[in-house]
């Protein structure tokens, strides 16, 4: 008999060999139905995969990550069966699961895939998927595989093959098709009940430009035809969200190739909404006990070799500015801290100064590849909400957790209200991409994790994320459509103040090393303000929006009373214009509704001479007639946060 642990704690007890759809079946029918794979001592098997000894093991559904992986990954492989049915002679590459699905990469030979022969592959899936073929593992010796994909005349599994190890290679088949894969796989391929292939794209072999260019197929699927349909209808609400989109649309911001790729240019609108983002930190700040400081847009190179920085990045950076003196360089601003550091040391600190908290909006630059470069998301030139908190070691906690309340204050003010915490740690199998010591590396990964427990945070765990210099808490956030996206992050570091040897004197007398907190609630503002604009599709708080009122009058006669409104709510700081356009007023309101204008207050002959406005709604329509003092009360309750 072995021993099964079970992620509740449960221990049972079964014969040596069992497999976890066994113990999913001794469970309840109901869960085996549904178990697609399953976690072993941390690796994710087959379901049908022999256990041979005592083990910790979790059943992986359709709600797991892993779960979901396993069951992309396997159709994968059903769109290779149906692609090698279809098209007999196509040799494949490799076929991942993604976060929204999965690819393959094929060659057709002479042949270029359409789009419109989706269809029949889809269809084809389908049927596959019907007869419920068994996916089925065979470890195979490197000379048999060597043997069939040359026979088959393979070769891209060839070249996968060579660097393999021998004793190491599997197989799995279904119905006609077998594939060099390491699995894991799903029962079989009755699971997947909706197949919808989204694109096809060029993608050259191992990413090589100088090797063959194959075609790559993306597709998802589904086990229920219903989730497919919601998920076809959030893509094409994401589509009507897209920021680069709405940005265009509201006048938020643009781009230039004459300024530069993924140098974004702030219209007037959006910057209005991203000074109001600041101002609102900025307050939240001050209160917290911040001080405000401006560091300049470059610096010396020898200030990012003393924080590591330029070890790290510095090949990926913008390359050095020169100077006429020989041999000065300076860097375009890749990071803050440095910079951060500097200012601490320009006076003596004392145990009883600490913490100091240093808060900027500081721009910094970061050569980004061209084609990662995604409207605000990825961009090469960004504005950080960064601080940096210097503080005694037995601070270190109480200081994480008012960041993370400070954190979570941001995060209710503006609907985000879907998280988790990720705590971000060192990648245990490759230390060298770390600096400083193992003993403060513990103690930083210890604070953060004890900080996040006591505030009752929902985490996960996730190894390889950390920063260079410290580990990290990435606060994950999904959005109305449930995607989701990293946005604030706090980090502990013991290693900068090591490096640019950071001091203050302790009551001992004696001099101490404290201890650096690097936090930006927002992330960027650029990226911050992009998963804004498609959370709320452009509909923003009343507070942040850059035109909170429309003043829309029927004629030109009524313009002087418009005049006279718009610097009656403006003398109290709220924000709108007046549409002087020789339009039918009809026109005028699906005009503001188009650009998403909070209030539109209609003027007519009636208004003027009853000193009224005439009030609608963005998205709800007619309020009926108020006075302005009426109409400026309620705008000034809704504005305050």
């Amino acid at each position: 008999m072995i021993n099964i642990t079970l992620p509740d704690g449960s221990v049972r007890q079964y014969d040596k060999g069992i497999t976890s759809a066994q113990i999913a079946l001794s469970i309840s029918e109901g869960l085996a139905r549904n178990v697609l794979a399953a976690e072993v001592d941390g690796q994710v098997w087959d379901a049908s995969r022999p256990i041979e000894q005592d083990a910790h093991v979790k059943l992986l559904t359709w709600n797991d990550a892993d779960g979901k992986s396993t069951f992309w990954h396997s159709s994968a492989h059903l769109m290779a069966e149906a692609l090698e049915a279809l098209y007999p002679g196509t040799k494949f590459g490799i076929g991942p699961a993604i976060e929204t699905g999965f690819y393959y990469d094929v060659d057709f030979g002479d042949k270029v895939l359409s789009s419109d022969e989706f269809k029949q592959i889809e269809d084809k899936m389908i049927e596959l998927a019907k007869t419920k073929e068994e996916f089925i593992r065979k470890p195979v010796s490197k000379a048999n595989a060597i043997e069939y994909f040359t026979e088959k005349g393979d070769e891209y599994k060839l070249d996968l093959i060579k660097d393999l190890p021998d004793g190491a290679i599997t197989f799995y088949s279904q119905g006609n098709f077998t594939d060099l894969c390491r699995g894991p796989h799903i029962p079989n391929t009755g699971f997947i009940k909706a197949v919808k292939l989204m694109s096809v794209a060029g993608a050259y072999w191992r990413g090589d430009e100088t090797r063959k260019q194959l075609t790559r197929i993306y597709g998802v699927t589904f086990p229920k035809a219903s989730e497919l349909t919601e998920y076809l209808h959030m893509i094409e609400e994401a589509k009507k969200r897209d920021h680069r989109k709405l940005g265009k649309e509201l006048e938020l911001f643009a781009f230039s190739e004459k300024v530069g790729m993924g140098l974004p240019l702030w219209l007037p609108k959006g910057t209005a909404l991203r000074e109001r983002l600041v101002t609102f930190l900025q307050k939240a700040q001050v209160k917290a006990g911040y001080e405000q400081v401006i560091t300049p847009h470059i610096g010396h190179k020898n200030l990012y070799v003393t924080s590591g920085h330029y070890e790290k990045y510095g090949a990926d950076s913008f390359q050095p500015i020169k100077t006429p003196q020989e041999g000065e360089e300076f860097f375009l601003k890749p990071m803050n801290c440095p910079h951060h550091c500097e200012i601490y040391k320009t006076k003596p600190r004392s145990y009883k100064d600490l913490p100091v908290r240093f808060a900027e909006f500081g721009t910094v630059y970061r050569y980004e590849q061209s084609g990662e470069l995604h409207g605000l998301t990825r961009v090469r030139g960004f504005t950080q909400d960064d601080a940096h908190l210097f503080c005694r070691p037995d601070q270190v906690k109480d200081e994480f957790k008012k960041v993370i309340d400070l954190v979570l204050y941001v995060f209710k003010a503006l609907g985000f209200d879907n998280y988790i915490a990720q705590v971000s740690l060192r990648d245990p199998e490759n230390r060298a991409k770390y600096i400083g010591t193992d003993e403060n590396w513990a103690l930083a990964e210890n604070a953060i994790i004890e900080a996040a427990a006591e505030k009752g945070l929902p985490t996960v765990v996730e190894y390889g994320e950390a920063a260079f210099y410290g580990p990290k808490l990435d606060f994950m956030v999904k959005d109305a459509l449930g995607r989701k996206w990293q946005l604030g992050t706090i980090q502990v570091d013991y290693n900068l103040p090591e490096r640019f040897e950071l001091e203050y004197t302790g009551s001992d007398n004696m001099k101490h090393r404290p201890v650096m907190i690097h936090r930006a609630p927002f992330g960027s503002m650029e990226r911050f303000i992009a998963v804004l604009i498609e959370h709320c599709a452009g509909n923003f708080p009343l507070w942040l929006s850059p035109e909170q009122f429309i003043i829309l009058p029927i004629s030109e006669k009524y313009e002087e009373y418009a005049k006279k409104l718009s610097d009656i709510l403006k003398d109290s700081d709220i924000c709108g214009l007046i549409d002087f356009r020789d339009e039918k007023i009809g026109r005028k309101i699906r005009d503001a509704e188009v650009k998403k204008i909070p209030y539109m207050l209609i003027v007519g002959e009636k208004e003027a001479a009853e000193g009224l406005v005439s009030v609608r709604k963005h998205g709800a329509g007619d309020l009926g007639s108020m006075s302005i003092e009426e109409f400026k009360e309620q705008i000034t309750k809704e504005i305050t946060v």
